[in-house]
Formats: C-alpha cells, sequence, structure tokens
C-alpha cells in the first residue's frame, strides 16, 4: 500500500513529498519534460529520508548506462518504461518495476511472463512514455493473474480520482506525476492531498478486507 510520486525535479517537492508520506520518489531520465541529469538526481536525493526508495525511470536504455546513472544518482529502483523483454528486465541488478500498457487491443496476458518487484500498468504512451495524464480503463486489470499486492497503478490518477482507483482496482501501489502539477510543475499542496487521499483509501480498503 505505496505511493509514488514521479517526475521530481526540486529538493521543495522531494521534501514535500517525503514529509508527507510518499515511499517512492521518481526521478526521469528519459526524453520528458521532466527529464534531469544524474548529478541533478543525486542532489534531491540528498535531502530524501533513507526509507524512500530512489526509482530512474528509464525507456530503452541500454545496461550498462542504466547501471553508471544509477550508481551516480544513488538509485534504489529501476524503473522501465520502454519496450523491453522479460530477458532485459532480469539483468538488472536492483529492484525493478516495469511498465506496460493497458487498452484493449493488447495481449495482456503477455505481462505476466515478467517478474518485476512491481507491475506498473499505465495508459497507451502519447509524446513521451508516461505522465501524459489520461487514465485507463480500471477493469482491464481484472484479465491479469498477478497478484495484486505486485500492481502500481498509474495513468491519469490525480487528487479527485485516486481514492476510486484504489477501491476498484485494489493495487499495492500507486504512481501519479501530471495529477500533482500545476501549469507543468509540481504542485506542493497537490502533492499532500494526493498522498493523503491514498494512504486513507489504502486503509479503508485494508480495514474491508479485514487485514
Amino acid at each position: 500500500m505505496l505511493v509514488k510520486i514521479c517526475g521530481i525535479k526540486s529538493k521543495e517537492a522531494a521534501m514535500a513529498a517525503a514529509e508527507a508520506g510518499a515511499d517512492f520518489i521518481g526521478f526521469v531520465f528519459a526524453e520528458s519534460k521532466r527529464r534531469l541529469s544524474p548529478e541533478q538526481a543525486a542532489e534531491i536525493g540528498r535531502v530524501i529520508p533513507a526509507h524512500v526508495k530512489k526509482v530512474g525511470v528509464f525507456v530503452n536504455e541500454s545496461p550498462s548506462v542504466i547501471e553508471e546513472i544509477a550508481g551516480t544518482a544513488g538509485l534504489d529502483v529501476i524503473q522501465l518504461h520502454g519496450d523491453e523483454t522479460k530477458e532485459f528486465q532480469e539483468k538488472i541488478s536492483l529492484l525493478t518495476i516495469k511498465s506496460f500498457e493497458m487498452s484493449e487491443d493488447k495481449d495482456l496476458k503477455k505481462i505476466e511472463a515478467f517478474s518485476p518487484t512491481y507491475y506498473l500498468l499505465d495508459s497507451p504512451v502519447g509524446k513521451y512514455r508516461g505522465g501524459n495524464g489520461t487514465a485507463f480503463e480500471w477493469s482491464l486489470t481484472e484479465q491479469l493473474s498477478i497478484p495484486k499486492e505486485k500492481i502500481m497503478l498509474a495513468g491519469g490518477l490525480t487528487v479527485e480520482n485516486v481514492a476510486d482507483a484504489i477501491l476498484t482496482v485494489k493495487p499495492g501501489a500507486v504512481d501519479v506525476s501530471s495529477g500533482v502539477e500545476t501549469n507543468g510543475e509540481k504542485d506542493l499542496e497537490k502533492i499532500k492531498a494526493f498522498i493523503k487521499n491514498a494512504k486513507q483509501s489504502f486503509q479503508l480498503l485494508k480495514e474491508s478486507e479485514g487485514k
């Protein structure tokens, strides 16, 4: 029952997320308006508490580059957000999050062949991979037999809909980027409100399931 705030570009946003209870902070190292350098990520990472995992987002990058950036930026988790194969994912030495597009014209059963730490279920790609602010049909997740606790739900999540998303899909984690932004920049109040709503919803789900 975890929350990831992705596309972080400043110490202020990182600290706001960590203090509000975020479990993962995401840095983008692929083509994106949120892209930053490994050195910038390392600098921001210095203000992030050790219990908050630092995630690096990569798209079709080589293993050697991923490992080099992970070392420089001090990453804990690697998120593969491209067309990486199961064999590629298994070569990564750190914990992994593997993203998958969810749409009716996809063979969703192929997702089950992978074995990442988390399966990030996202909406179909736009100009950039992820962070495009659109949601997919959550009922598609019912076609998958992967453990719910290994699902990281993404795609169009906001302060307003994250509660419904959690209670509908029952994922182990949620991931947000554009949904906590205002005019393309991270909004500290939205970050705090999103994490609060997500954590409360996870608690309601836990209580309803008698856990």
